[in-house]
């Protein structure tokens, strides 16, 4: 049993709560003297909550402009003297409409009454706000809603961000606009936006019926078409897994993500949260975690994918620690709580595929950095023994194991030695990187992984906020707060998308055509 902080999902009020084990899951028990008790499953394997946890890191958040904690956790948000990691992802709602009205929308777009639409001028603010954090300032942001592409300054938006220094830059969107205008596509690359982050919650039409209301597939299918065409070759497939929905297609989305390999660099999945629009009712039958999402793959990809493929994202601490004795620059640390999410890489070799630690020993390499790099701190060249730790690096490596053309000792040490975005995108081109991230809803929330959030949005009041705490607390009152009247004739309100084009485009058939020629 271990004790934790959560809140009670009717009144929001802080408890003091139980983690315990049973039938080898991690379950959540809680009781508010006026709602009654609560329990709710935590993590769905025992095993790998013991694996996970091993990978616990505290970092320093954000030194400046922090709000003294006073109220606690999680109404002190803006971003908390108590928080301990600072901005790796930033989201910047840039509006609230949407040209879709999905069942399962966690920020309940399009449904308020209300248009919430920073102007540019308060975009740029909050950019400045994330650039100037310190010690590290923010290197990445995504544009997000609502749907970010309803706007029609997202372009110049997009060329803001890469003109006051982030390093990567993307737009979380349904693909609408991208799928009807390959210009478009092109607009946005040369504005400089770096990844597509696409919904995409199935390779057929059943679970776009449940998700988003109509047969988005065709949608998707064009979307990555005309960014393959208009050279914006980084994707990022992002299904909403839903238990019972597309739970079922998990190997097959992967599967299709390997075959798009040239545009898609990766999926990441998220296990549903129970906040936004969606129907609570619908918890018990519905909720997944990232364990289910893991035995799921094992399964679904006759075990090419199993359960010890899969690490925290806190695991890449030793790397980026190593880097920064290394450069002597501080760079963004991924201090996140070790249950928030899971990732692996994989590769394809002779029609199979294979993840990282089939041919990496992951564990070795990061407890062999983790020694190191106190050797690097404190003053004096790291020359000589920079030299020393990338000469070991083989010690990790089977390359016989390795994919062809690989060249994964070059990989590494050339990231080690240089550290920078240009070495990671090396990499990325070369793997298909899979992640979890299953964000919090009032039911499962455990403010100690709230404290360690890297992923957060920024507001028009200059605050920085942990993405559960927005969503489940702030959200409302930000947009509130900063909304403009609704519009009836606004663009985009009554578009409705059931019976768009998409859903009998010629297109369909003939990319299916082209995949299969890629396949063979």
């Amino acid at each position: 049993m271990r004790q934790i902080s959560s809140v009670c999902p009717e009144c929001k009020k802080v408890l003091h709560s139980t983690l315990f084990e049973e039938n080898g899951r991690i379950m959540l028990k809680k009781n508010c003297p006026e709602h009654g008790t609560f329990v709710e499953i935590y993590w769905s394997d025992s095993k790998l909550y013991d694996r996970f946890r091993r990978y616990s890191y505290v970092g320093s958040g954000v030194t400046n402009d922090s709000i003294l904690s006073s109220h606690g956790c999680p109404w002190d948000c803006g971003i908390c003297s108590k928080h301990k990691t600072g901005t790796l992802l930033a989201n910047i709602d840039v509006t609230n409409r949407c040209n879709l009205s999905c069942p399962v929308c966690f920020a309940n777009s399009k449904a308020s009454g209300f248009v919430y639409e920073p102007d540019f001028e308060q975009i740029q603010e909050m950019i400045l706000t994330l650039r100037n954090q310190k010690p590290v300032p923010c290197y990445a942001v995504q544009f997000a809603g609502g749907e970010p592409t309803v706007r029609e300054d997202l372009p110049k938006i997009i060329e803001t961000a890469r003109k006051f220094g982030f390093s990567q830059v993307q737009i979380a969107t349904n693909g609408i606009r991208l799928a009807k205008s390959r210009e478009y596509c092109e607009a946005l690359k040369n504005a400089g936006l770096h990844t597509v982050y696409l919904s995409f919650d199935g390779v057929s039409e059943e679970p776009y019926r449940a998700t988003r209301g109509f047969n988005a597939f065709p949608v998707k299918q064009k979307v990555l078409e005309n960014c393959r065409q208009s050279g914006l070759d980084s994707v990022v497939l992002v299904p909403t897994l839903i238990k019972g929905v597309n739970d079922h297609q998990v190997g097959n989305i992967v599967r299709f993500a390997v075959r798009n390999g040239d545009v898609v660099r990766g999926v990441n999945f998220q296990p549903v949260a129970f906040t936004g629009r969606i129907d609570q009712a619908l918890r018990n039958e519905q909720r997944i975690t990232i364990p289910d999402l893991v035995a799921l793959l094992e399964e679904q990809t006759e075990g090419e994918i199993p359960s010890e493929a899969w690490y925290p994202a806190s695991a890449a601490v030793p790397i980026i620690r190593f880097v920064t004795a290394v450069r002597k620059v501080p760079l963004p640390e991924f201090t996140v709580h070790p249950l928030c999410g899971a990732a692996t890489y994989i590769f394809e070799k002779e029609g199979r595929l294979i993840p990282i630690n089939e041919f990496v020993d992951v564990e070795g390499f990061l407890e062999f950095l983790e020694n190191v790099t106190p050797e690097f701190k404190g003053q004096g060249s790291n020359v000589t023994k920079l030299a020393k730790v990338l000469y070991q690096i083989p010690r990790y490596i089977d390359e016989a194991k390795s994919p062809r053309n690989l060249n994964i000792v070059s990989l590494i040490r050339n990231f080690l030695k240089n550290g920078t975005r240009i070495q990671a995108a090396h990499f990325h081109r070369k793997a298909l990187f899979l992640g979890a991230m299953h964000f919090q809803d009032l039911y499962n929330m455990d403010l100690e992984k709230v404290e360690h959030c890297g992923i957060h949005y920024t507001t028009p009041d200059g605050r920085v906020i942990p993405f559960c705490t927005y969503n489940n607390f702030h959200r409302e009152g930000i947009e509130t707060r900063y909304s403009k009247q609704y519009r009836k004739n606004m663009e985009f309100e009554n578009m409705e998308f059931e019976n768009m084009e998409f859903e009998n485009m010629e297109f369909e058939k003939k990319s299916l055509e082209n995949q299969e020629k890629r396949v063979a």
